[in-house]
């Protein structure tokens, strides 16, 4: 069997294995899961109105406030549900399973490949669903091709895979679960400080630098762009060039931890 064909049969095989873990134990995805969707109906029904006044010159109402936030939200689901990846794979560290694959006929990178895609996988999920109840409550993307649709869904799947990758390298640094949990948890405090809530030009002139250079504004607006037909300006190159820097220092970050000799 070639070196290819043993690396797609046992990264399938952790594949698999991964996603049993999340049918088994589903508290964790459903935990992260349930704080995108308890913000989304707490911004819309609780401070619509308020927020709504930061946005359209102040003249935008709670619906129009519901198009602006869901792209926010979106992303704020994604960086949720790569903390299960970051305790994941500190699970696996911690409780040995590692060190018995380390021992057995098997592709070397499958372990990591695994856990990645059955994040990514869960990401995608997970997005969905919040969509869903963003739908349900009344969001619309009319203006939006075919195109336009598809380039989001490559967005939303490209941000996945690069924090990701930053997630696992988080997990396998850790020295217990807990540890995995807390270090992760910017992945998800990132969007909160980001343009997902409010407008950059809205925001106090001292905390514009900080929400404007960082990955998450960029992928927003880029998004907002593509669902909604805003402006993206140079967004999606910075969004891209965000997300594939994070891929490469995830992946070599967790490969250099993952091959280096136990302890």
């Amino acid at each position: 069997m070639s070196t290819l064909s043993l690396a797609v049969r046992d990264s399938s095989t952790m594949l698999r294995r991964n996603l049993l873990h999340v049918r088994r134990y589903p508290s964790l995805t459903l935990n992260l899961l349930l704080t995108p969707v308890m913000l989304l109906l707490l911004f819309v029904y609780i401070f619509g109105d308020t927020m709504s006044a930061g946005i359209g010159g102040g003249g935008a109402d709670r619906s129009e406030y519901l198009r602006y936030l869901v792209p926010g939200i979106l992303m704020l689901t994604i960086g949720g549900t790569t903390i299960g990846s970051a305790v994941s794979v500190s699970m696996d560290m911690t409780e040995g399973i590692i060190a018995r694959f380390r021992t057995m006929a098997i592709h070397r990178g499958s372990v990591l490949i695994g856990h990645v895609l059955g994040s990514v996988l869960q990401c995608v999920m997970s997005v969905v669903l919040v969509a869903a109840v963003a739908v349900a409550i009344g969001f619309r993307s009319t203006d939006a091709t075919v195109l336009e649709w598809l380039a989001a869904v490559g967005l939303l799947t490209l941000v996945s895979l690069a924090l990701t990758w930053i997630a696992v390298g988080m997990g396998l640094s850790s020295p217990n679960v807990e540890a995995a949990s807390n270090n992760a948890m910017p992945l998800m405090i990132l969007p909160l400080l980001s343009s997902a809530f409010v407008p950059l030009d809205t925001m106090p002139g001292w905390f514009q630098p900080v929400a404007e250079y960082q990955p998450f504004t960029p992928a927003i607006e880029t998004l907002r762009g593509l669902l909604l037909g805003t402006e993206i300006g140079n967004n999606g190159l910075i969004a891209v060039a965000w997300c594939l820097g994070l891929t490469l220092l995830g992946y070599f970050w967790s490969t250099s931890l993952y091959n280096r000799d136990p302890k």
